[in-house]
């Protein structure tokens, strides 16, 4: 009799609110911004951009131009192809170096160069950055930048985070450093060892005027990117045919190629 009185006397707190046990009062509807390890605000990409529109840039202006770019280079399975098609179209690219790839293959980033391409930093090796510490990233930037800079005579202004991804801190020290952050709004996918047909149609139905296109002229262990090299044919005839002007990115976005 005592045990079912303290189980009523229980369910009627509960129903009165006097007592509510935590999990029963948590508000899951209530909207909540992401923190990182030090308890600071985490902004999303897209907020990054619109703080910080000068340094951060995912597309050019609203003129019919298009830039092609090529990330994970140097890669002698991929690359070379790339090039000889880019050189057939008389079109310059602009290609985001890995720095522990540039050391293995040097010849291929002097190749860009001397065709004309211009030539980015995307890191030296492919580490997503929003996960390094502050030491970590600056080291990935500063030493592909000097690996570039013994190769071509310059380094690089423009960085391609992998993955696009990066923090506001990391963002922080870029811009300082006058650096510009260069992702993309159009995504072939290509990465994924997609056929032509779907590459182009990834690429040709999104693109409109001031597109940056991702691509790539490089791949990991097992990556098939034949989708890609044989749809940029016909993907540069049909970007001409819509009459666009194929540029590199320093010319769509008005900045230099160096710092």
């Amino acid at each position: 009799m005592r045990i079912r009185l303290i189980a009523l006397s229980f369910i009627t707190l509960l129903l009165s609110g006097i007592f509510t046990p935590a999990h029963l009062s948590a508000q899951p509807n209530q909207a909540s911004t992401p923190v990182d390890a030090q308890g600071d605000e985490q902004l999303t990409l897209g907020q990054l951009r619109q703080k910080y529109s000068d340094t951060f840039k995912t597309n050019g202006p609203s003129t019919k131009q298009v830039a092609l770019t090529f990330d994970d280079v140097p890669d002698p399975r991929f690359t070379p192809q790339v090039l000889d098609i880019l050189k057939k179209y008389k079109v310059k690219a602009t290609f985001f170096i890995v720095g522990k790839r540039a050391e293995k293959h040097p010849v291929l980033v002097k190749r860009m160069v001397r065709e004309g391409h211009i030539i980015g930093n995307h890191s030296y090796s492919h580490p997503e950055f929003s996960k390094l510490t502050m030491n970590d990233f600056r080291k990935q930037i500063l030493h592909t930048g000097d690996i570039i800079r013994n190769l071509t005579g310059y380094t690089p202004k423009m960085i391609r985070p992998p993955y696009g991804d990066i923090n506001e801190k990391q963002l922080q020290w870029a811009q300082k450093q006058q650096y510009s952050i260069v992702n993309w709004n159009v995504d072939s996918l290509d990465w994924k060892g997609l056929s032509k047909d779907k590459v182009k149609q990834n690429i040709l139905s999104a693109v409109k005027p001031g597109s940056i296109i991702l691509q790539h002229a490089g791949g990991g262990v097992g990556s098939n990117l034949q989708g890609t090299i044989d749809a940029l044919p016909e993907i540069i005839e049909e970007l001409r045919s819509r009459g666009y002007s194929l540029v590199t990115l320093d010319e769509m976005l008005n900045i230099s190629k160096s710092k």
